[in-house]
């Protein structure tokens, strides 16, 4: 009887059934999404599941890696910090540099011009390969004082990404704006003095802020080795 009545609706709604096979059919095309997103190998020795499935071998996703995790094997982020205590340090003293030392601009301009592109995006890279390596590490079951350490070092780096950013951006506009070009419009005479001392300001607190994130991530790795 209940064979026959739910044939009968399915005749007289002839909707239904179409509409029921396309969700299942977009289910089934999110679940493959997923699985081509991901690798699935059984658990080693990690134990197996309880409740009704005791005994049965566990299941684990890795997803997989981004490609801020690492390269050739290693972190990512430990290979590009580097690049930023050294890059990001550079921009701010020709930065000041080229406020400081009108006589110099027309040898300092290019390297400036090139530092306030390269800066930011090594700057974005490390924040990004820091977060893959911290998710990481959580994965991993780090825990209590060092993972503090890790936080209070992301946390510096942030602010160190959003200082530099526009440190690049003031940068370059002070670059055009005393170039001299004749392409560039005649601007007002404030334009150029508040777009040194925004630059210097910025300057400064990025080497404030490179000197605190570097400090705090050297501190988390090495604090406890001598």
């Amino acid at each position: 009887m209940t064979a026959r009545t739910t044939s009968s609706d399915n005749r007289r709604l002839p909707g239904v059934a179409t509409d029921t096979a396309r969700r299942t059919d977009q289910r089934g095309r999110a679940v493959l999404n997923l699985i081509a997103a991901a690798r699935v190998s059984p658990g080693e020795s990690s134990g197996t599941t309880g409740g009704p499935y005791a005994g049965a071998p566990r299941t684990v996703i890795h997803l997989e890696v981004s490609m801020f995790e690492e390269i050739l094997g290693l972190p990512v982020h430990v290979l590009v910090v580097h690049a930023v205590v050294v890059i990001v340090p550079l921009l701010a003293v020709l930065a000041i540099g080229y406020v400081g030392l009108p006589r110099w601009r027309h040898r300092l301009d290019w390297a400036l011009g090139i530092l306030a592109v390269v800066a930011p995006v090594t700057a974005f890279v490390a924040v990004e390969s820091g977060e893959a390596f911290t998710d990481a590490l959580v994965a991993r079951g780090y825990q209590g004082q060092i993972l503090d350490q890790i936080f209070e070092h992301s946390r510096y780096g942030d602010i160190l990404f959003r200082i530099v950013v526009p440190l690049g951006i003031v940068a370059i506009a002070l670059l055009v704006a005393t170039s001299g070009h004749p392409r560039v419009p005649r601007l007002p005479a404030l334009v150029t003095p508040v777009l040194a001392v925004a630059t210097v300001a910025l300057a400064i607190a990025a080497l404030v802020y490179v000197y605190l994130t570097g400090h705090s991530g050297a501190e988390a790795v090495w604090g406890t080795t001598l």
